[in-house]
């Protein structure tokens, strides 16, 4: 009599502890897929952010030139060179030539 309640009460704790086990395995496995899926959708839009960035960088080394700098100059705000009397000699600098910065 003592033994079967003996091996009742230790298959009970046994069922149970596989069970808790089965529960944390379960759910260690859901978080487990939830990250992956995470970082598949982080890494995309790491590819994402590396391609704007190229796009990014060859535009502003277009913007950089000096014949698009006219350009844009001329055509969106409409600037024309200045007329010889608006320009302004500095230091000593002969009409015409631009001083340079050290």
């Amino acid at each position: 009599m003592k033994s079967s309640r003996y091996f009742v009460l230790s298959w009970t704790l046994a069922t149970i502890a596989c069970v808790c086990a089965f529960v944390v395995h379960l759910a260690l496995r859901g978080r487990t897929l939830s990250l992956g899926y995470e970082l598949g959708r982080a890494r995309a839009e790491q590819a994402h952010l590396r391609e704007v960035k190229r796009v990014l960088e060859l535009e502003k080394a277009s913007y950089e030139t000096p014949e698009r700098v006219e350009i844009v100059a001329r055509t969106l705000l409409g600037m024309e060179p200045p007329p010889p009397e608006r320009i302004v000699t500095v230091g000593g600098a002969s009409h015409g030539t631009v001083a340079k910065a050290p």
